[in-house]
């Protein structure tokens, strides 16, 4: 996860653009595995079947950072470079969805991408959200765009 995390281009979409050394992503890594104890969902390792090897993550967690869209749980994946572009991210947030509606009995998924990032706004689609607002990212400073998906347009487009 550090090399993901240590790609400018990986990294170019996500808060303010800095990358992460490899201390930053162990910090990462243990707040997102107590956010399974605390809230009893978090993210997902992504990982080719095929190898083992790491991909990069999707999963569910909720966005402190723009407090005016709590209470929400936010549905994100990141990837590494070499992964984008076929389909896995699709999958796999797909997969955090089914979770977080099926097991965990959510209302509603969010899902937050800087305003430009079309390659995310396109997964968003595909998972049938749909743009709910536009504002700043208070940490960041840059403008985003919020996506939402109900458990009650969920079970409609899955059935």
């Amino acid at each position: 996860m550090a090399a993901v995390n240590a790609d400018p281009e990986v990294m170019r979409w996500i808060r303010d653009g800095s990358v992460l050394d490899e201390q930053q992503t162990r910090g990462r890594v243990q707040a997102w595995e107590s956010e399974w104890e605390s809230q009893g969902f978090g993210l997902f390792a992504v990982e080719i079947r095929s190898t083992g090897e790491l991909a990069g993550f999707t999963g569910l967690s909720v966005p402190d950072f723009l407090p005016e869209v709590l209470p929400a749980v936010e549905v994100g994946w990141r990837l590494g470079r070499s992964h984008w572009g076929q389909g896995l991210a699709t999958e796999a947030a797909a997969a955090a969805v089914r979770f977080g509606f099926e097991e965990r009995g959510l209302e509603r998924i969010v899902s937050i991408t800087q305003v430009g990032n079309d390659a995310s706004e396109r997964i968003m689609t595909k998972l049938g959200m749909h743009p709910v607002r536009e504002t700043v990212n208070p940490t960041g400073g840059r403008r985003v765009r919020v996506f939402e998906l109900r458990s009650v347009q969920y079970v409609t487009t899955t059935r």
